[in-house]
C-alpha cells in the first residue's frame, strides 16, 4: 500500500485521525461521488449521442450502470467489515434501498416543478434550469444520500453477529463469505 503511506503522510495529523475515525463513512460518499460523476457522465453521453431525444432512457440507463457499480464497491470496499448475510439477500436490499434512494431523490425537484411552479412559462429558462440544478442535485443527492448511509448501515450491511464467546474473548468480528 505504498501510494496510501505516501497520502497519509501529506495530510495533518488531526484531520487524518479524523479519517480513520470514520472511515467508513470516507469511503461510502467517495463511492457515492464516483457513482455520482459515472451518473453524469453516461447520462450526458447517451443523451447526446446514441440516445438523443431519449434523456430518460439515457438516465435510467445511467441510474442503472451506476447503482451496479455503487453496490459491487460499498460490499467490496465501503462496507467490507459488516454483512453476514446471503449475497442475494444483501443484493435486494441494497436495490430497494436505492430505489427509495432514488424516489427520495426526485421530491425535492417535484416540490420546486409543481408546488413552487418554477418551471417555463412562469419563470426563466434559466432559472428553471438552475432551480432543476439546486432541488434535484443539490438538495436531493443530499437527503438521498443521508437516508442510503443510514439504511446501508442498518439494513444492507448490519454489523455482523459475533457470537458471545468471541465478544468475550474480544476478538475482532471479521466479514464471512456465503
Amino acid at each position: 500500500m505504498f501510494l496510501g503511506r505516501i497520502v497519509a503522510s501529506r495530510i495533518p495529523a488531526p484531520l487524518l485521525s479524523a479519517f480513520v475515525r470514520n472511515a467508513e463513512l470516507v469511503k461510502f460518499l467517495a463511492v457515492g461521488s464516483l457513482a455520482f460523476v459515472t451518473t453524469s457522465a453516461l447520462f450526458f453521453g447517451l443523451k447526446w449521442t446514441i440516445l438523443e431525444g431519449k434523456p430518460i432512457t439515457a438516465n435510467v440507463t445511467a441510474v442503472l450502470v451506476a447503482t451496479v457499480l455503487s453496490y459491487v464497491l460499498n460490499r467490496e470496499w465501503a462496507f467490507t467489515a459488516r454483512g453476514g448475510r446471503e449475497r442475494r439477500h444483501e443484493a435486494a436490499l441494497f436495490f430497494v434501498v436505492a430505489g427509495v434512494g432514488l424516489v427520495i431523490n426526485q421530491l425535492p425537484l417535484a416540490v420546486s416543478r409543481y408546488a413552487f411552479a418554477l418551471q417555463t412559462p412562469h419563470v426563466s429558462p434559466a432559472a428553471e434550469n438552475i432551480a432543476d440544478f439546486v432541488s434535484a442535485t443539490v438538495v436531493g443527492t443530499l437527503l438521498a444520500t443521508v437516508f442510503r448511509w443510514w439504511a446501508m448501515r442498518r439494513f444492507v450491511f448490519p454489523e455482523p453477529v459475533v457470537p458471545q464467546q468471541e465478544r468475550d474473548a474480544g476478538t475482532p468480528a471479521v466479514r464471512s463469505e456465503p
